[in-house]
């Protein structure tokens, strides 16, 4: 924690301090929103009042599903502002590329972006409206007129975020190979291992371990597709003030501009060299690239733009064509329902009665200390029930007005957030879970005995008549009777003789592997 978190700052204008809740106590008396400033108020650099930093977030200890995973990491605040200032480089870069500003523009550029701090921007930002517009304005301030140019803050806001949710759907990625790797295992070392199928929560027939971890492999492997297919279209957005890119086109017809840069375009000595840029747009090697006129300099800025941030090009600006976010809420929302499904079944198979699996380093109790709690499981369990109605949210916001809309662009921001990182921590438990998972075949096996062989009457009928059958079920001494007159009927209650095609079908299941993870 630094000294500049408000949670431990000395700064008596934070939470704790002395004074009143509107700042300290002046000669005049408290200080009110307009009244007198002590002499080291922070001031914006026009000499403004400053707003007050926020206090730091306090939730981590009722978010613990996700707590500490790399998703979390990657989604933060200081991600987010790394991703607007890389989209924000990318912009100039673009305009270098097309030969319409100085390299001198994007090493400014460059130099400017860095050192901002998010709870300074989130202060600035409620005034303004998103963080983008004070990220702006101290990239012009810095650097000139050569940042931001022609875009506008969905543009800059929409790119981060789908910088951020490509980093982060890796992550997942990661750790669906892991946990699908681990299944696997299980369903290979208990291809043949029989245990109770339950259906409606009552004992059906015999299956084996092995094909329910190869289901589970399944719905992994499918959330994983699912993912990736989101996660290479993710677009970059470029459309100017209103999705028609007609700055772009206003900007490019002052070709001056490229000969007179600003003062500050000069890169101080200490400043690396910025990326080449010089390649031919041609040759960028451009990603879903459309054929385009290439007097069209605002289309071909987008494309550029997407090489630049390495993310698609869309057809059109999407502004208020959500179709990108929806995308993304659909597939969080299964892959939070599909390792919900894992979790489900581990929270009923360790259960004390049951005890057919636990999980390898379970949670305590604090006040009881023979329990052994499936935590991992039940974190999955929670994002399986938080997320889809992450989902209903980002796909109500797809009901944009205009051409930039008020409030539902704005609704989709921390929604999308919670739902990466709540999809994100349950992938991280699901790996975990997965690859040190218990398995006890004697539970299993004792579990198939409480129905005194009838987990089998299924293969009676067919072999006796599906009235006789029910009678002998019904009856436990009926039964023994039939079994003493025909010994030969023994073998028809062995679980283990009535499996199906439990293993064949693990075999199949386990010859799909997921595809090559492109960059």
């Amino acid at each position: 924690m630094t000294s500049d978190d408000p949670r431990t700052s000395n700064d008596p204008r934070t939470p704790g301090g002395p004074g009143t809740p509107d700042g300290p106590r002046t000669p005049d008396g408290p200080r009110t929103p307009d009244g007198p400033r002590t002499p080291d108020e922070p001031r914006t650099p026009d000499g403004r009042r400053a707003p007050e930093r926020p206090p730091a977030l306090d939730d981590t200890l009722l978010s613990l599903g996700r707590t500490g995973s790399a998703v979390e990491a990657a989604t933060g605040d200081r991600a987010l502002v790394a991703a607007m200032l890389a989209a924000e480089l990318a912009l100039t870069r673009a305009w270098a590329a097309l030969g319409l500003a100085p390299a001198g523009a994007v090493a400014a550029v460059e130099a400017a972006a860095s050192g901002y701090d998010a709870g300074d921007l989130a202060g600035r930002a409620r005034a303004a409206g998103n963080p983008v517009i004070p990220l702006a304005a101290d990239l012009r301030a810095a650097a000139g007129e050569w940042a931001h140019r022609g875009a506008t803050s969905q543009d800059i806001l929409d790119t981060a975020l789908m910088l951020t949710s490509s980093r982060a759907l890796g992550l997942m990625l990661a750790d669906l190979d892991r946990a699908a790797a681990s299944l696997a295992g299980l369903a290979a070392g208990h291809r043949d291992t029989p245990m109770a199928a339950r259906t409606l929560t009552q004992h059906a027939v015999p299956t084996t371990f092995g094909l329910k971890a190869a289901g589970w492999r399944a719905l992994v492997l499918d959330a994983r597709d699912r993912l990736h297919a989101v996660r290479q279209a993710l677009p970059a957005q470029l459309g100017g003030a209103a999705g028609t890119l007609a700055a772009f086109h206003a900007f490019a017809t002052r070709p001056e501009d490229v000969r007179t840069p600003h003062p500050s375009a000069t890169p101080p000595e200490n400043v690396r060299a910025p990326r080449p840029s010089a390649t031919p747009p041609e040759d960028l090697g451009l990603p879903h690239a459309l054929p385009t006129p290439p007097e069209d300099v605002g289309v071909r800025m987008a494309e550029v733009f997407a090489a630049e941030v390495g993310l698609a090009v869309p057809e059109l600006p999407w502004h208020v064509l959500r179709t990108p976010i929806g995308d993304l809420a659909g597939a969080l929302a299964f892959t939070a329902g599909a390792l919900g499904k894992v979790a489900a079944d581990v929270l009923v198979l360790s259960r004390t009665e049951i005890g057919e699996v636990g999980e390898g380093a379970a949670g305590g109790s604090s006040a009881m200390p023979h329990k052994a709690n499936p935590v991992r499981a039940v974190w999955i369990a929670a994002a399986a029930r938080q997320v889809p109605a992450l989902a209903a949210v980002l796909y109500g916001a797809m009901a944009a007005e205009d051409e930039r809309p008020a409030g539902a662009w704005h609704a989709e921001w921390q929604t999308l957030r919670d739902a990466l990182r709540l999809t994100g921590g349950a992938t991280r438990d699901a790996a975990e879970l997965a690859a040190g998972l218990r398995v006890h075949p004697d539970r299993m096996h004792a579990n198939l005995a409480l129905t005194g062989g009838m987990v089998v009457s299924e293969r009676l009928a067919a072999e006796l008549g599906h009235d006789l059958a029910r009678s002998v079920a019904a009856d436990p001494e009926a039964l023994a009777a039939l079994l003493a007159g025909r010994p030969e009927l023994k073998d028809l209650l062995d679980p283990a003789g009535y499996l199906g095609s439990a293993g064949t079908l693990v075999d199949r299941a386990l010859r799909r592997t997921p595809p090559e993870e492109g960059p």
